[in-house]
């Protein structure tokens, strides 16, 4: 007897949630909201609200909120991507900058290298 009653009980739900029988789904939100707080017009307000949601945009709520999250983020990651853009682009300009300083650096003391060294060896002096 039990088990034929789980059989039952089985296909039933089955046929609700297989088939896209999904309004179903609007009474549920309502229907827990109202027997977790017990307050009813709570649940009722959510209902309409819902109805009001969906009538406006044709979305429920879940979608709306979903999709608006979406769009932050996509903007989220453009502004990310556009900062890192200019921070690579910043690195390697310091870099040449570095290099070409670095360069420069390199030629002042090759410089006073060989004065130093002329000047030890007193080739400045001697006529070559």
């Amino acid at each position: 007897m039990k088990f034929r009653l789980f059989r039952i009980l089985t296909i039933i739900l089955s046929f609700f949630f297989l088939t896209g029988f999904v309004p179903i789904l609007s009474f549920v939100g309502p229907g827990v909201t109202a027997l977790t707080s017990g307050n009813i017009y709570k649940a009722s307000a959510q209902f309409i609200i819902n109805q009001r949601i969906e009538r406006e945009t044709g979305k429920n709520s879940f979608t709306l909120i979903k999709e608006t999250l979406v769009v932050e983020t996509d903007k989220q990651i453009k502004i990310n991507s556009f900062d890192e853009d200019l921070r690579q682009l910043v690195e390697t300009r310091i870099k040449m900058t570095r290099q070409k300083l670095d360069n420069q650096n390199l030629q002042k003391l090759l410089k006073k290298r060989i004065e130093v060294t002329r000047s030890i060896l007193n080739l400045n002096n001697s006529t070559q």
